[in-house]
């Protein structure tokens, strides 16, 4: 498991004062202003957030330290991230994002599947995209109890049971 966890990223600027245009990625969106301060992954900048309002696709913020436009403009793209042990425990069937990824998939017979890559959101239910082996693609595994019926992160592992002719 990391020791970060990227909860947000900067979408550009929003207005002349130096708010930006923030991208949560926690479960209730304001939420990312409670984790603050918020740093750059290489730890080498670091804000206090103040939300001030919705916008459409995410949240217009001041973060601490930005006053101009053109500040906000140069962080666009920067991803903010928290010391994993300022995030809440979760429930034995919740799990962060960043622990899924790189996990080794094998189907219930133990045969190697492939590795997590990326986990992705489509509304409904979560997808695992899995680089498997001896496929040019990636495999876009539904992230369910039916589909994942295990996680043992403790492992490193994920069994899962994929629906038919997923594989092939």
């Amino acid at each position: 498991m990391s020791e970060k966890v990227c909860v947000g990223a900067i979408a550009g600027a929003f207005g002349v004062r130096g708010d930006v245009r923030l991208k949560s990625f926690t479960a209730n969106p304001k939420d990312i202003a409670e984790y603050a301060p918020l740093e750059t992954e290489d730890g080498g900048q670091s804000f206090s957030v103040k939300i001030t309002r919705q916008i459409k696709n995410g949240l217009a913020a001041r973060l601490s330290g930005i006053t101009t436009k053109e500040a906000a403009d140069a962080l666009r793209g920067t991803q903010l991230y928290v010391p994993r042990d300022r995030l809440p425990s979760l429930p034995d069937d919740e799990f962060y994002h960043a622990d899924l990824i790189g996990l080794t998939v094998t189907d219930t017979g133990g045969a190697t599947l492939g590795k997590v890559v990326s986990v992705i959101n489509n509304g409904a239910d979560d997808l695992l995209e899995l680089s498997a082996p001896g496929q040019k693609q990636s495999v876009l595994l539904p992230f369910t109890k039916a589909a994942v019926p295990t996680v043992d992160l403790s492992q490193g592992r994920i069994v899962a049971d994929p629906p038919e002719g997923l594989f092939s």
